[in-house]
C-alpha cells in the first residue's frame, strides 16, 4: 500500500469541518504573546518554582492566528512586567500544585463534537466539548485520576466562566524528572497541543538519584509542532520552544561553553513525530549520556548515539559541548513509520554553537545522593497476577488510508472510544498486570497510559534489554506478513492514590481524537 498523505491531512479538515460542523476560519485577535523569530538563541522557557510546600499559578488559555495563517493556542501566565507562554512548572516530591486555569477564548463560533457529553456527575462547567473547551492532563504523573487533580473525563473549562481550580497533591514518591503539561479534550487535543498548549512540568530531585547530573548546567527544551490546521491542510513545522526549526534557513541555536556539559531535559511535545535524537559533531555522532526517560531516572546511566521519542515521550540525558571555536548540531533523524503512516523526516533542531558569554541556570549540587522512597524501583521482581493482550488496528477506506482506528482488548468487540463507555478493563489496587499489546496496523503507534509507569518486560517477545520504566511507548508497524512487532509491559497498581477511571490511548493525537482511546477502571 502506498501512503496517501492527503488522506492525512483530508482526515484533519474533515475532522474540523465535517464531524464538528461548523466554519473556524475567521481571524482573530493575536491574544498570544509573540513568539520568538527563528534563528535566535534558544531561551529556557520561564520558571515557576514551587515555595513551602505549595505552587501556586493562574494560567489563561488564549487563542491566535498568525499571518502566515498558523493557530496559536497558549497557556498565558502574567509574569513580572510580561506575560509569558507555556512556563515550566516545578515542584518537589509531596508538594501541593495550585494551577487555576481561565479559559479566555473570545471567538463567537466554535465547532462542537457529535456526540453525548459524559453521563452522570460532571467535573468544572460541563456541557459540550467544543475547540474552545479545554482541561490539563498532567503527562506521566502519578495522582488521582479524580475531580481537581488529573481527570480528563469528566472535566470540561468553558470560555467565559470564572475558571477551574486544581489542586494537584505531588506524591512523596513521585520519581524526579521531566513530565509535561497539555489539554486532553475528546476530539480536540490535537488542535490545542498543534496551536501550542503545552509546557514542561519537573520534579526536582534528579540530582539525588543520578548524582551525574549534579551541578551541570540545566537546559528544558519543549519540541512542538505546527501544522496549518484547520485552515489549510499541508506541511508541518517543528519548532524547540517555540522557535521555528526550518528545513531551510537559518536554525535555532543553543549556546554551550566549550568542552562543558550541560543536562538537558527534552519533551517531544508534538501531535505525532517519533524523534530520533542526535549530536552531530563534523557529521560525526556523539554519544549522550541517558539520565531518564519519561521522567524516571534509569538503574543505570548508559551512551546512545540516538534516543528515541515517541510522541509525548521525554529524554533526560548529559551532551558534552564541542571544544573552542567548534560548532555541532542537534537533530533528528528520518523514523519510518510504515506504509500508512506519518512523514518523519531527518532535520535539523538547531546550532550548536560555543561562547564563553553563555548564561543559564544549573542543578543543585548534593552531597548524599540517595534512591530512598523512589516508585518501582523493585516491582518488576514481584510477579503478574494477570495477563492481557491488547491491540492497535485500522480500518480502511479503499487505497485512499486508514479512516478509523481503534485499541481493542483480544477477546472483546473492535469499537472507538466514546464519552460515556464503560470502562473496557476493571481492575484492583495492588494488582500486578502483564499487558502484552500488538500493533496490527501498517503504520507505528505510541502507547500511553495514564497515571502510572510500566516497565519494560519484553520487545517482539524477546527480554527487553534495559527494562526501562515508562509512561509511553513506541510499537512498530506491521509490514503486511509475518508477525506483529508487540511488547510486554509490566503494569503496577499497587498504588491507592491512583485509583479511580483514566484512559489508556495512542499518543498519536489525530488517532486518540478519533477514538483509538479507552477506560480503565482500578478499584480499591
Amino acid at each position: 500500500m502506498e501512503r496517501n498523505w492527503g488522506m492525512r491531512c483530508l482526515l484533519r479538515w474533515l475532522l474540523a469541518i465535517v464531524v464538528c460542523g461548523c466554519s473556524y476560519l475567521k481571524p482573530v485577535a493575536q491574544d498570544c504573546p509573540a513568539r520568538p523569530a527563528s534563528g535566535t538563541v534558544v531561551a529556557d522557557p520561564f520558571n515557576i518554582v514551587s515555595q513551602n510546600g505549595a505552587l501556586t499559578a493562574k494560567f489563561t488559555l488564549e487563542h491566535s492566528v498568525d499571518t502566515a495563517g498558523y493557530t496559536h493556542f497558549c497557556y498565558n501566565y502574567q509574569a513580572p512586567n510580561q506575560i509569558v507562554e507555556a512556563p515550566t512548572l516545578r515542584v518537589n516530591p509531596g508538594d501541593v500544585l495550585n494551577l487555576n486555569v481561565v479559559d479566555g477564548i473570545k471567538n463567537s463560533e466554535s465547532m462542537k463534537m457529535n456526540m453525548a457529553p459524559p453521563s452522570g456527575p460532571t467535573c468544572g462547567d460541563g456541557g459540550a466539548a467544543t475547540i474552545n473547551s479545554t482541561n490539563v492532563h498532567f503527562h506521566g504523573m502519578n495522582v488521582p485520576p479524580v475531580c481537581h487533580q488529573d481527570d480528563v473525563i469528566t472535566t470540561l473549562i468553558q470560555p467565559g466562566t470564572p475558571g477551574f481550580q486544581f489542586n494537584v497533591h505531588v506524591p512523596t514518591t513521585q520519581p524526579p524528572g521531566l513530565y509535561w503539561y497539555h489539554p486532553h479534550v475528546h476530539g480536540f487535543t490535537e488542535f490545542q497541543v498543534n496551536g501550542g498548549a503545552a509546557g514542561a512540568l519537573i520534579v526536582e530531585g534528579m540530582e539525588k538519584v543520578r548524582p551525574e547530573v549534579a551541578g551541570l548546567a540545566e537546559r528544558v527544551f519543549v519540541i512542538r509542532q505546527q501544522y496549518l490546521v484547520p485552515w489549510i491542510p499541508g506541511p508541518y513545522l517543528l519548532t524547540l520552544n517555540y522557535q521555528v526549526a526550518p528545513f531551510l534557513g537559518t536554525s535555532p541555536i543553543i549556546q554551550m561553553k566549550p568542552g562543558e556539559k550541560q543536562f538537558w531535559r527534552v519533551a517531544n511535545a508534538t501531535i505525532q513525530d517519533f524523534l530520533q535524537l542526535q549530536i552531530q559533531l563534523n557529521g560525526v555522532l556523539q554519544p549522550m549520556e541517558l539520565i531518564a526517560l519519561d521522567g524516571y531516572p534509569l538503574a543505570q546511566t548508559r551512551n546512545e548515539t540516538t534516543i528515541l521519542v515517541p510522541p509525548a515521550g521525554r529524554a533526560e540525558f548529559i551532551v558534552q559541548a564541542p571544544p573552542t571555536g567548534g560548532s555541532a548540531v542537534f537533530f533528528t533523524d528520518t523514523y519510518n513509520t510504515g506504509p500508512t503512516g506519518n512523514l518523519d523526516l531527518s532535520q535539523k533542531l538547531a546550532s550548536i554553537e560555543t561562547t564563553s558569554d553563555a548564561s543559564y541556570s544549573h542543578m543543585p549540587k548534593t552531597t548524599s545522593p540517595s534512591a530512598d522512597g523512589v516508585k518501582f524501583f523493585d516491582f518488576a521482581k514481584q510477579p503478574a497476577t494477570i495477563q492481557r493482550k491488547l491491540f492497535f488496528s485500522e480500518e480502511f477506506g479503499g487505497t485512499n488510508g486508514p479512516i478509523q482506528f481503534y485499541i481493542t482488548v483480544d477477546g472483546q468487540k473492535q469499537k472507538v472510544f466514546e464519552p460515556n463507555e464503560q470502562p473496557v478493563i476493571t481492575t484492583k489496587v495492588g494488582a500486578i498486570e502483564d499487558w502484552t499489546i500488538e500493533n496490527r496496523a501498517l503504520e507505528t503507534h505510541a502507547f500511553h497510559i495514564h497515571q502510572i509507569h510500566f516497565r519494560v518486560m519484553e520487545i517482539d517477545g524477546k527480554p527487553a534489554p534495559d527494562n526501562d520504566l515508562r509512561d509511553t511507548i513506541e510499537i512498530p508497524y506491521w509490514g503486511g506478513t509475518g508477525p506483529y512487532h508487540s511488547v510486554k509491559l509490566r503494569m503496577d497498581f499497587s498504588d491507592p492514590t491512583t485509583a479511580g477511571t483514566f484512559l489508556f490511548h495512542c499518543h498519536i493525537l489525530l488517532h486518540e481524537d478519533l477514538g483509538m482511546m479507552h477506560k480503565i477502571l482500578v478499584t480499591p
